[in-house]
């Protein structure tokens, strides 16, 4: 690939995307007329645009393309002169190119490579090419239409405005018996890959299958009569490659049918909605899909869709000129189609399939592309909504030839857009400029060398206020050097140098000197309130009293002041203001300094499941569940009535008793204590008495 300066260009069809790969020539707006278009060569996107192949190009028109069966060239012919080319995508350029005496109809690969090639010519003649060149060539009886090869038996098969089937033997070099049909003249003919069987498609609507094998017809339905055409032909015929029971019908009316051979009737009928004919059905495997996809054309579009749900992937529709032939490559999502002009573009959906190996930087590209968000849709021309018309005062050419209606907006030339800009915004230039010159001088200031220092653990916040007001005078000092004398002069504030000294390093090293802004003393020293508790004030309260009272009540307190004598103290008092707590809730999180803000903006699941974590880590007694605002819900279960009137007894006042020694806490059966020695002295003293 030469180069890829805004040769791709992206565009989104029911969210899918597609991007456009210009081969040779930029994107123009099919209105010019063609002097304009060829004027554009000079341009810098026409020489230096991304180029899937070279010279992959045609002087007027490309009639067909297709690809080898082994993938590693493609064949293409055009007008005019009439020629062919071969592309070796090995080498991403042209092989070779021949030239012929007539303008090609169709063509054949009679091998995997490009080494023999059958040619049906407008002029009756059949050519066949091999390596060297032309081989030999022949004629047909009749105008040739459409030419297919079994490779079977090696006959190749030539439907022409007759109702026989020509067919020409390539191994016996000569004419064998052709096959007749029960249609005026033939159209189109294709045959299965699997087993064989030749399918035929007539001017009046009817699809003949013949046994190359009896050399007889198996079968004759009214393929276009179930779509509710009337008097419409067959021109498109493809076989599923994969069981093939399925063959896809194309009528002249835009109609596609599928049919399985087992069955009369159509199984899903699609339409093209544009009336025209059918040209070309392509059953397409990926391995982004399990079921093959359909790639049908007419002259307008291309769409891609899904056989089974008849759901479409998306479509192509080229604006340089109509479709005469539509090239795949299995298994990818590129796709070619040759046009009424001279370029051949193609087209890769990633949603399709990968990009083949021979081009596989194609998904580097598109990847670059999606992180750019290129918007671009024709070379020279701009594209404006209406608001942008009348911001630059154009609304007045609404109408003329110089703005063109598209969709939401208009096309307006570029040079034209140039002029109407500069006119409606003169000092845009001056403005991009200074923009410039700010952007240079901030990455020329990103590359100075600059040191960082690490901030403390403790005391962080100073430790940066320091830092930061050092930066200030650094760079006032390096503005003007007077200024910096006369403030040498005045008194300086503290500085981080200052702490440098070993007397006060333990300011930012020994947490006992951090300083804790939530302490009493630090509070003693600023009274002012910080803006956390004015938020978590105005967040957990509500004033009790209305504006109107508040205003009232400053008006009354105005008033006193004035009524008060001039020589007496003024009372600068104002009315306060009284404020209530919302809830329960907010009064302990005002309690606790936190705020509710992003707990409030949370959704009702995350708030649920946020209290359930809550009340499951929290060192609740089993039974007892938390609430907002530190409610508690307490479960228990009721006893039965015996066991309730047990304690009732239980509870009941004993009868009192008097005072006496068991209250006292002794012993009742203690033996008295009767004194024998003492007691017989003196009951002797009493005998002697």
């Amino acid at each position: 690939m030469a180069t890829r300066d805004g040769g791709m260009k992206s565009t989104s069809i029911n969210g899918v995307k597609m991007y456009t790969i210009a081969s040779q020539q930029p994107s123009l707006a099919s209105w010019l007329p063609s002097k304009k278009q060829n004027s554009h060569r000079h341009v810098k996107s026409y020489t230096q645009n991304l180029q899937l192949l070279e010279d992959l190009r045609f002087t007027t028109a490309a009639t067909k393309i297709k690809a080898t069966p082994d993938g590693e060239y493609i064949v293409a012919s055009g007008i005019y002169p009439p020629q062919v080319k071969v592309y070796e995508v090995r080498e991403l350029g042209l092989k070779f190119e021949r030239h012929l005496d007539s303008e090609i109809v169709d063509f054949q690969v009679l091998t995997d490579d490009y080494s023999k090639l059958a040619f049906l010519c407008a002029d009756r003649s059949v050519y066949l090419h091999a390596k060297y060149g032309k081989h030999y060539s022949l004629r047909i009886p009749r105008m040739g239409r459409d030419i297919t090869y079994d490779c079977w038996s090696c006959d190749l098969l030539c439907a022409a405005s007759s109702p026989d089937l020509y067919r020409i033997n390539l191994e016996q070099g000569r004419f064998l018996s052709s096959l007749s049909t029960q249609s005026p003249a033939l159209n189109v003919v294709c045959r299965s890959k699997i087993h064989g069987l030749v399918a035929c498609g007539g001017e009046d609507g009817a699809v003949e299958c013949f046994d190359m094998r009896e050399r007889s017809s198996v079968g004759r339905i009214d393929a276009v009569g179930p779509s509710g055409d009337v008097d419409q032909e067959v021109t498109a015929l493809e076989f599923d490659e994969d069981g093939g029971f399925l063959m896809a019908v194309g009528s002249s009316a835009g109609k596609v049918l599928i049919y399985d051979l087992r069955s009369s009737h159509p199984l899903r009928i699609q339409d093209h909605m544009y009336g025209s004919s059918i040209l070309d059905i392509k059953w397409h495997r990926t391995l982004n899909y399990e079921q093959p996809m359909l790639i049908t054309s007419d002259n307008h579009v291309v769409r891609i869709w899904d056989p089974q749900t008849g759901e479409g992937l998306t479509s192509i529709e080229p604006t340089t000129g109509t479709i005469n032939d539509v090239c795949t490559f299995p298994g990818s999502g590129l796709i070619l189609l040759a046009l009424d002009c001279s370029q051949i573009p193609s087209y890769f959906i990633p949603a399709l399939g990968p990009a083949p190996k021979w081009c596989s930087s194609l998904e580097n590209f598109t990847e670059e592309l999606d992180m750019g968000g290129q918007t671009t849709i024709y070379d020279h021309y701009k594209f404006l909504t209406k608001e942008e018309l009348e911001r630059l005062n154009l609304t007045n050419l609404i109408g003329t030839n110089l703005l063109r209606a598209y969709m939401h907006g208009f096309f307006i030339n570029h040079a034209l857009y140039k002029k109407a800009k500069a006119l409606a915004d003169p000092f845009e230039y001056e403005a991009y400029i200074e923009q410039q010159k700010r952007e240079k001088i901030e990455a020329e200031r990103a590359s100075r060398i600059t040191v960082r220092k690490k901030l403390p653990k403790v005391n962080r916040a100073l430790a940066a206020r320091l830092l930061e007001s050092e930066e200030v005078e650094n760079e006032k000092r390096d503005a003007d050097d007077d200024e910096t004398k006369k403030a040498s002069k005045k008194k300086k504030g503290l500085s981080m140098q200052d702490l440098q000294d070993e007397r006060f390093k333990a300011i930012f090293t020994d947490e006992d000197f951090e300083i804790k802004d939530t302490s009493q003393e630090y509070l003693a020293l600023h009274p002012m309130g910080s803006k956390k508790q004015t938020s978590l004030l105005k967040e957990h309260f509500e004033p009790v009293m209305s504006d109107d009272d508040q205003s009232l009540s400053d008006s009354d307190a105005s008033t006193s002041s004035h009524d008060e004598p001039a020589n007496g103290a003024k009372d600068k008092s104002r009315v306060p203001r009284m404020y209530e707590i919302k809830n329960e809730q907010h009064a302990e999180a005002f309690w606790s300094k936190k705020s509710l803000a992003g707990e409030e903006s949370l959704p009702m699941g995350d708030r649920v499941a946020a209290l359930k974590y809550e009340q499951q880590s929290s060192r609740v007694p089993n039974g007892v569940k938390q609430g907002p605002g530190g409610s508690r819900e307490i479960t228990f279960t009721s006893r039965s009535k015996a066991k309730y009137k047990e304690d009732e007894e239980d509870k009941e006042v004993p009868h009192r008793k008097k005072r006496g020694v068991q209250s006292l806490g002794l012993k009742p059966h203690r033996p008295v204590f009767r004194g024998q020695g003492r007691g017989k002295r003196g009951n002797g003293r009493r005998g002697r008495r």
